[in-house]
């Protein structure tokens, strides 16, 4: 830590927080911190420019650490700050820092799920095994340790789904159709997590399963859940699930919505995850019955639930959020069900259609002043290569909508499906092209 990076280290009558590995450019965390009243010490993302003099809102100071180069080092700094002018909490929205989040907050004593609740909600393995023992709704399932252990994979129920344990996104997550393509599956698969993230702690395969997406946003505080809204996912079939939308509030028979509010609300006890908001991904097997995806420690999408449950609810779920992870409680009733709806509101993720060198991002721009639209996050642009799956990318951008009503949201996204087109130009090798 340089004098360059204390923007600001006075002594502030505010409560201060750290916020890991948050991208500047995403405002709903920042926006709700300062609605919160909560300074936000920033650590910025390794291969993010932040400028000192245009500090995203809330942000007194950046401290720049390593958290995966270097994690002891990233702690004792984080240690020392706190030593220096403390602090009253860390937060992430970035799944990878969750367990980094979960041991600053442990060894400081500050709010936090502690370190083996934070194992659970990052690595799949770990939460399959732990929702199975707590008798909840679990595929057949497979850890690998080892690429070479595939073939124990093989007694599964096929097809199934491959997938890194500390993955994040749709990276690396691919289909396999038959136990003789399982072996090339895995293989490729632990490849690309393996170029991706630097190492692979192993994977998880499961049977796949079948039915429509949904994801679940949720605040727990003391034990105590409130499920705040359930949205539409897709129906996503495979070889690479690339993800595409998200609107809210899904529609839902009364005995479906009810067993989705059962099984994510037993999930929290089975992953000991007591306080902070969860985002949840699971399927409908057979349209009825709720499987349990994935359940992330954090608000999910970098921000994009903070958007779904305001539109949905009215309730400022990055403000509460934050103010659970300073210590200061949520300050919203947990009731059983879920909030009367308010208004609808949507994500439309842009998908790659195809890879390459993009050319040219045709439709993006009008969006910006249309009415129906909060925000167009943009991630991708010309000259920047798409690599074919199940390498990911990144998604090109995200359309952020609020809406009278659900029927309002799928209409506002068939128009998007038509109208947002991307170009690309071949590259002479994927393998070695990175993002521009």
């Amino acid at each position: 830590m340089t004098a360059k990076d204390l923007v600001m280290t006075t002594d502030s009558p505010r409560p201060t927080l750290v916020l890991v590995y948050q991208r500047a450019s995403l405002p709903w965390v920042f926006e709700g911190a300062e609605r919160a009243g909560i300074d936000l010490v920033l650590v910025p993302r390794p291969d993010e420019a932040v400028s000192e003099d245009r500090l995203p809102p809330a942000v007194v100071e950046l401290l720049r650490l390593d958290i995966e180069a270097d994690r002891a080092g990233a702690l004792d700094a984080l240690r020392r700050r706190y030593q220096q002018n403390a602090f009253q909490g860390v937060a992430t929205l970035f799944d990878p820092a969750v367990p980094f989040v979960a041991e600053a907050a442990e060894l400081l004593g500050l709010p936090g799920i502690g370190r083996d609740v934070a194992l659970g909600a990052q690595d799949k393995r770990v939460m399959r095994e732990r929702l199975a023992a707590a008798g909840l709704n679990v595929p057949g399932f497979v850890r690998l340790d080892r690429p070479g252990d595939w073939a124990e994979a093989a007694r599964l129920t096929f097809p199934v789904v491959v997938k890194p344990a500390h993955g994040f996104s749709s990276l690396g997550v691919t289909r396999a159709d038959t136990p003789q393509s399982l072996k090339s599956v895995v293989d490729e698969v632990w490849r690309t997590s393996e170029g991706k993230l630097g190492q692979v702690d192993g994977l998880l395969v499961e049977e796949y399963l079948d039915g429509p997406e949904f994801a679940v946003e949720s605040l727990a505080q003391d034990g105590a859940v409130r499920i705040l809204t359930i949205g539409y996912k897709g129906d996503p079939q495979g070889p690479h699930f690339e993800e595409g939308v998200y609107r809210a509030p899904a529609a839902l028979p009364e005995a479906v919505r009810d067993a989705v509010l059962r099984e994510v609300t037993a999930a929290h006890k089975a992953l000991g995850i007591t306080d902070g908001p969860t985002h949840t991904e699971l399927r409908l097997r057979g349209g009825t019955t709720p499987y349990l995806l994935e359940m992330g420690a954090r608000i999910g999408g970098s921000g994009v639930s903070h958007h779904v449950v305001s539109g949905v609810t009215g309730i400022d779920f990055a403000a509460q959020a934050l103010r659970l992870a300073a210590g200061l409680g949520a300050g919203i009733p947990v009731s059983d069900g879920l909030p009367t709806p308010v208004g609808a509101a949507a994500n439309y993720i842009v998908p790659c259609g195809g890879h390459g060198r993009i050319t040219a991002i045709h439709g993006l721009d009008a969006l910006r002043d249309d009415p129906r639209v909060d925000h167009v996050v943009q991630m991708l642009f010309p000259g920047d290569v798409v690599r074919p799956y199940p390498d990911f990318t990144g998604y090109p951008a995200f359309v952020l909508s609020r809406h009278e009503d659900l029927a309002e949201t799928e209409e506002f996204h068939r128009f998007l499906e038509r109208s947002i087109r991307i170009e690309y130009a071949e590259v002479a090798d994927h393998g070695h092209e990175g993002q521009a």
